[in-house]
């Protein structure tokens, strides 16, 4: 007995429509990553410049006890 072609194009459309699904499972994954990356970008931005003002503030209070040193 041959197999039915309805059979084969039955199949077909299931794993046409499980791989859509994928795709658009894929997709929303994708965007959700995507917006995290950005949030997380946006936050170590925000670290390097607040660790760049505590760099300045340091190396100015080290600037201003030095020039309270007694000179000889």
């Amino acid at each position: 007995m041959k197999p039915d072609p309805r059979d084969d194009l039955a199949t077909l459309a299931a794993r046409i429509e499980a791989l859509a699904a994928l795709v658009r499972r894929l997709a929303d994954e994708n965007a959700t990553l995507r917006q995290a990356q950005s949030q997380l970008a946006g936050e170590r931005a925000l670290l390097l410049s607040k660790n760049e003002q505590a760099r300045s503030r340091v190396e100015a209070m080290i600037q201003r006890l030095k020039s309270m040193e007694p000179n000889p």
